[in-house]
């Protein structure tokens, strides 16, 4: 069983959490004067890379709230967690993104 710590309430089950897709997408300041391509890339268009990806993750099965996460999708290992509007804290190798 993986284990993922939640900043508020520790480490738990995997079960317990889902994953909210990537971390750190701002919503456009104006989405009315965006294109329909414009609007479709904001909507859809995801990162999706082989290693460290930043996830945001919900803690359903606990406290109920929002986190971020760095994860490594080779090994599945979470490098670091973190709370929301928080950056990305440095990760072991390339401090940080």
């Amino acid at each position: 069983m993986l284990l993922i710590t939640c900043p508020f309430c520790g480490p738990r089950e995997e079960t317990e959490f889902h994953c909210g897709g990537e971390a750190h997408i701002v919503r456009p300041l104006q989405p009315s004067a965006l294109s329909d391509d414009e609007w479709a890339d904001y909507l859809f268009m995801r990162k999706n890379p082989k290693g460290v990806h930043l996830e945001r993750w919900r803690h359903d099965a606990g406290c109920g709230r929002w986190f971020n996460a760095a994860r490594d999708t080779v090994s599945d290992r979470f490098l670091a967690v973190y709370k929301m509007g928080e950056p990305c804290p440095p990760l072991p190798g390339d401090g940080g993104q």
